[in-house]
């Protein structure tokens, strides 16, 4: 009878540290995707940055980069950047405008699937037509 109880506390025991590892490994998993998520969201927004600063730096003036660049980001034109069947994160860009002419507005949202259920990181930065001449 006392090896019947003792056996049956180990398991118990047993498995309560193996729910407590499953949580942990689900946790880990979790961080880790958020994580990426947040580094695709930053890259999504130095994407456009890199738009405006190359169409600022190759036009003719400050007014024709800045119209060049809010043209290239004008939807549809600007792609969502990130789709692809490789990776189960989702990339989509937007950029609205603001009551400053000279100012943007670019929105990143990345999301993603967990085994929990849908997630999604989303960061958003105001662009300055930076080019004074």
């Amino acid at each position: 009878m006392e090896t019947l109880v003792a056996i049956s506390i180990f398991t118990v025991s047993i498995l309560g540290l193996m729910s407590i590892l499953s949580s942990g490994i689900s946790s880990t998993t979790y961080a880790k995707n958020k994580m990426i998520a947040g580094y695709l969201a930053q890259e999504g927004i130095e994407y456009v940055r890199n738009m405006r600063d190359t169409a600022a730096l190759t036009a003719a003036d400050a007014d024709t980069g800045w119209a060049n660049f809010k043209t290239s980001v004008a939807p549809p034109a600007l792609p969502p950047v990130l789709n692809s069947p490789d990776t189960y994160f989702t990339r989509i860009l937007s950029v609205e405008t603001t009551t400053n002419p000279d100012e943007l507005k670019v929105t990143c949202v990345v999301s993603w699937t967990q085994p929990s259920g849908p997630q999604s990181v989303t960061l958003s930065e105001n662009l300055f037509n930076w080019i004074q001449i």
